[in-house]
């Protein structure tokens, strides 16, 4: 378990600093005009628009399972699940039965990535015998005998549940035991994810469909891809990611959230690394009036090396006006945003240089005031288990922790 910690920071902080080059996306605002401006200039930049006709909800915590348990066993043609981490334990047994128990002639197709799934070898043969196809993506042995280094930073980090092409989970979550219970001590983690129901479910099909291929999988057949229909009132669109080098399409989803902020922007993120381009961002919005506040994970992070890493963008955020809390309780392990009142962005997207440039990443952009209440009213909520880093203080933390915070940067250099 240590070891692939161990490997993921190492990966990480190799990713680190971002390189800065003319194809950063620097925006100051979207275009006025309400929902109809910010669908066109989402479309615009990312070829996904916010498309209304959408039914969301959010998921938190470890209730994740129950509502993929669920979406299991309501299935009438396909159930398909891709997942970072898919470990054995009680989270795991929990959906083995739930899939043995669908409905019979429903396909059920499980992708994972095996940086993440330690031990799946033992969970594979009981989706195997419930009739499970399972396949590995990009599997580490040929990476590390050939010495693909890229190859090894490429994961599937997408956290996808599909049900029929009609609903979609997704969020921080994985299979393993840090996501039971409620968040409320150190070994229960806190995230944050959604069900959404309507055409944004046809791009979470896509995008596992593609990953799927590459592992080996068959086409997936017409059915998995119904026509879509309008089930409610929210605007939606999913934005997949896939590597590039200089500008992600998660990387133009981050940035094009931020720049849509007009009064308040409130970012979750647990592995925060940002950019230059985006912290000139964040800073921008404050000078703009927005409300710019960022949750991160505290003394609970699971990775070291990367908290020491977060911590050393604080200085020149906390001087520019940006407010920084650090969450408590345990691991905060969200990837959340709210933008005003309505626009919210949720799904497995972290802010570090991973993520925006070299993972396999997706998470949904929702433009709608309910969704967003109820996601700013849960950000609130955490942050009565925060703690706020103030540049008043921060300014005189000692060198030996000033030296420690610029250590990931220095391996990065050397990696």
């Amino acid at each position: 378990m240590k070891l692939v910690w161990l490997v993921l920071g190492a990966l990480l902080v190799a990713g680190c600093p971002y390189p800065n080059h003319r194809h950063d996306l620097r925006l100051r605002a979207l275009p006025e005009g309400g929902a109809e401006a910010r669908s066109l200039a989402f479309y615009q930049s990312l070829g996904v628009e916010l498309a209304p006709g959408h039914r969301v909800e959010l998921v938190e915590n470890g209730h994740i399972f129950d509502a993929i348990e669920q979406e299991a066993r309501a299935a009438r043609s396909s159930i398909h699940i891709a997942s970072y981490i898919w470990r054995p334990g009680e989270p795991s047994d929990r959906l083995v039965r739930a899939l043995q128990q669908r409905q019979p002639g429903v396909a059920c197709r499980v992708l994972v990535d095996p940086l993440g799934s330690v031990n799946f070898e033992s969970v594979s043969p009981a989706l195997a015998e419930a009739g499970c196809e399972v396949r590995i993506f990009r599997p580490i042995q040929g990476a590390m005998s050939s010495f693909d280094a890229d190859r090894m930073k490429g994961r599937m980090h997408r956290k996808l549940v599909v049900r029929d092409g009609e609903v979609g989970l997704t969020g921080g979550w994985g299979i393993w035991k840090s996501w039971l219970g409620n968040a409320d001590g150190p070994d229960s983690w806190r995230d944050m994810n959604v069900r959404v129901e309507g055409p944004a479910a046809r791009e979470m099909q896509l995008a596992f469909a593609q990953n799927w291929q590459e592992a080996g999988g068959d086409f997936l057949p017409a059915s998995d891809f119904p026509h879509p229909q309008a089930v409610g009132e929210a605007r939606a669109g999913f934005v997949a990611s896939s590597d590039h080098r200089f500008l992600s399409d998660g990387r133009r989803m981050m940035l094009l959230t931020i720049a849509a902020a007009r009064t308040r922007l409130w970012i979750a993120n647990s592995y925060f690394i940002p950019s230059d381009a985006i912290s000139d961002m964040l800073i921008e919005k404050v000078k703009q009036g927005v409300d710019v506040r960022v949750l991160v994970p505290g003394r609970h992070h699971d990775i070291a090396p990367v908290h020491a890493a977060q911590r050393a963008s604080y200085a020149r955020l906390l001087e520019g006006g940006v407010r920084i809390w650090e969450y408590e309780l345990s691991m905060m392990h969200a990837k959340t945003m709210v933008v005003d009142d309505s626009l919210s962005v949720i799904g497995s997207t972290n802010l570090d240089p991973l993520s925006l440039s070299t993972s396999e990443e997706g998470s949904v952009v929702v433009d709608d005031a309910e969704l967003a209440a109820r996601l700013a009213a849960a950000f609130e909520k955490d942050l009565g288990h925060s703690y706020e880093i103030h540049w008043s203080g921060w300014r005189k933390r000692g060198l030996l922790q000033k030296l420690g915070e610029q250590l990931p940067w220095l391996i990065g250099n050397f990696l």
